[in-house]
């Protein structure tokens, strides 16, 4: 199957008690790729500069990411400063210069057109919703959004939640837009809407997922001793989710489950450098070992007295 990722593509400026970058790759639809890539080739629409580096771009190429839809404007690139504390869970903003991003209409190739598997990532849900009437039958849309969107552009972002089957957000987020802080009632509001899914990130803490038939599934984040930089580990996620699922093409409740420990997996290795440094240098073996060590560190056994109980008890 086909992987379509729609969003963002920056220079960040990043720093945090660990140490600190100046103009290093980033953005959302950059995390999501290399972290994809792992799994299966991607199609990236996005928008830079003409101060581009050359060497990104050959980055892109080099790990099996198509750049068809990835156009280069007039300008500088969009760029994004900002720093972090001990509290690793929230980004302080520094500056954010927009420059070419404003002009950005993704325009999908001819040969996006058919893709399988879109990710809206964090855009404009104006823009969100440009890009799923240029998709022809995709089996599966999932989008993420973010606090400004659902103040700004409440309604708009509503409309576009109702067009696809999954929504990814933090719970911050979850909680502003529903206006509640109890998470079960947030997403229900959400669900009503359409999508079929909510997965709401949680940071350190892993990843939550309730579904439209009551259906909840817990993923806890990876224990690591090392955490450089969080920038990005929330698009990583969603390519080590989607990535996977693009790959096995198991859209079972237990596949996706499956893709979420896979999301949360390839997380866990990106914040351990900065930008997408530690998603350039890891294999698809170091993702197994570690996706091994989460299910050794997730299972437990049930604790009825005979197997005539847990019968009765089981829940499906």
């Amino acid at each position: 199957m086909s992987l379509l990722v729609v969003g963002t593509v920056a220079l960040d400026s990043v720093e945090t008690p660990f140490g600190k970058v100046e103009e290093a790759l980033g953005g959302t639809a950059a995390f999501f790729s290399f972290a994809a890539r792992h799994y299966t080739d991607v199609r990236i629409v996005a928008v830079v500069g003409e101060d581009f580096p050359g060497q990104h771009m050959d980055l892109f190429k080099s790990r099996q990411v198509d750049v068809e839809g990835l156009e280069v404007l007039p300008g500088k690139t969009f760029r994004w400063s900002g720093y972090y504390d001990f509290d690793l869970n929230t980004a302080h903003t520094l500056e954010t210069q927009l420059n070419v991003l404003p002009l950005f209409h993704p325009k999908l190739p001819e040969s996006y057109r058919g893709s399988e598997i879109v990710f809206l990532a964090n855009i404009d849900p104006d823009l969100q919703r440009e890009v799923l009437k240029q998709v022809k039958a995709p089996r599966l849309t999932v989008l993420d959004s973010m606090n400004f969107w659902i103040s700004g552009k409440k309604d708009s972002l509503t409309r576009v939640m109702g067009m696809v089957d999954i929504v990814l957000l933090n719970e911050a987020e979850v909680r502003q837009y529903a206006g509640t802080y109890n998470l079960l009632a947030a997403a229900r509001q959400i669900l009503d809407l359409g999508p079929k899914a909510l997965i709401i990130k949680k940071g350190e803490y892993g990843a939550l997922m309730i579904s439209e038939d009551g259906g909840i599934f817990i993923v806890p984040a990876y224990p690591l001793e090392s955490v450089k930089d969080p920038t990005g580990a929330g698009d990583s996620f969603a390519g080590g989710f989607l990535g996977y699922l693009t790959s096995s093409g198991d859209f079972s409740p237990a596949g996706i489950r499956r893709a979420m420990v896979h999301g949360s997996v390839i997380a866990s290795f990106t914040v351990e450098d900065f930008s997408v440094n530690r998603l350039l240098t890891i294999s698809r073996r170091d993702i197994d070992a570690r996706y091994e060590e989460f299910r050794q560190l997730t299972f437990f056994e049930n604790s009825c007295r005979f197997a005539s109980d847990c019968e009765r008890i089981r829940i499906v």
